[in-house]
């Protein structure tokens, strides 16, 4: 049987004096005979802004536990609550964030993946809304990637201001296409760096051409919050001066084969991708659904956003810009 124990005031004295030493989290850990996750943890909870400090790790650590919410059994009241956000594809880490953030509740992720794998024994269908369903991801090879055309006055990701990698202000797109089967057909996804907010638009073809006009069409409403937009090296983006005369943005395009450069947009395209797999003819998919599908997605709390959504950060950012 796993146990687990809170650490001890003597126990944070040691963190405090082995990290002035200059000593890993990893051998930290090996000092004290606990998993280094606790040790990452401690700093991430209990640290100011002046650093570790013992008085203040510790008096973090007892607020924290006289507030913590009590664990609550799974009451039809909640595995209902639970089946609605699952069917509006909502993760379990999703909704168990949302309902402590909103409704004071504590039920863990654990608990609610038992929840749907005991439905799934039982002939239920609530697995299939995960976004894994249980199958493990699978790199995709470079040799697929291989053969990217040379893009014309290219401005490379090392020239990209320091501060888009701090994720600190508002206005840092990442843009890629999703392809549909057989290349029939395609979604302009972009995503915004700091609050995760996405616009996408269904295209006919992957041509620049294309690519540009709904980009600056997706972008526009926006133009006073885009600053720069990051993309991979794909001929679609060939008119990126277009979208820097248009949007009055810079354009930066990552190294080959490093698609973490690009991360939050790769994610976002796996969270699109429950949506709509591989095989999908995006020419049989309508405007409309799109549209809907990308508002469900803003409208998902984020754990990252302290369970707040993409939409409402972006809303309250174009207010503020406007007043």
């Amino acid at each position: 049987m796993k146990t687990y124990k809170q650490l001890t005031y003597e126990q944070r004295c040691q963190i405090y004096a082995l990290n002035k030493t200059g000593l890993s989290q990893n051998k930290i850990a090996k000092q004290l005979n606990v998993s280094q996750s606790t040790i990452s943890r401690e700093f991430q909870r209990n640290k100011g802004k002046r650093g570790y400090r013992i008085k203040q790790a510790q008096a973090l650590s007892n607020e924290r536990r006289l507030s913590a919410c009590k664990a609550i059994k799974m009451t039809k009241r909640f595995t209902q609550l639970i089946d609605s956000k699952i069917e509006e594809k909502w993760s379990p880490e999703q909704i168990s964030g949302w309902l402590r953030a909103e409704k004071d509740t504590e039920i863990s992720l654990e608990t609610i993946y038992l929840y749907i794998w005991a439905d799934k024994r039982q002939g239920g269908v609530l697995f299939q809304s995960l976004r894994r369903k249980g199958k493990a991801y699978q790199s995709r090879s470079k040799d697929k990637q291989a053969g990217r055309g040379f893009i014309k006055n290219r401005i490379s990701i090392d020239e990209r201001p320091a501060v888009v990698d701090d994720r600190s202000r508002i206005g840092d797109w990442e843009i890629d296409l999703v392809i549909g089967k057989g290349h029939s057909g395609a979604l302009v996804t972009i995503v915004e760096r700091q609050t995760s907010f996405t616009v996408s638009a269904r295209i006919d073809d992957n041509s620049a051409k294309t690519v540009t006009a709904a980009t600056i069409v997706l972008l526009k409403p926006y133009e006073k919050s885009v600053l720069t937009i990051t993309a991979d090296n794909g001929k679609e983006f060939a008119y990126h001066e277009e979208m820097t005369k248009h949007l009055g943005c810079d354009v930066f395009f990552a190294d080959p084969y490093c698609s973490w450069q690009r991360g939050l947009n790769e994610n976002t395209n796996g969270l699109l991708r429950q949506y709509w797999p591989k095989s999908t003819d995006f020419k049989k998919v309508s405007h409309t659904e799109v549209n809907e599908v990308i508002v469900n997605l803003n409208d998902r709390p984020r754990k990252k956003l302290k369970y707040k959504t993409p939409a409402k950060l972006m809303a309250e950012h174009m207010v503020a810009i406007a007043a």
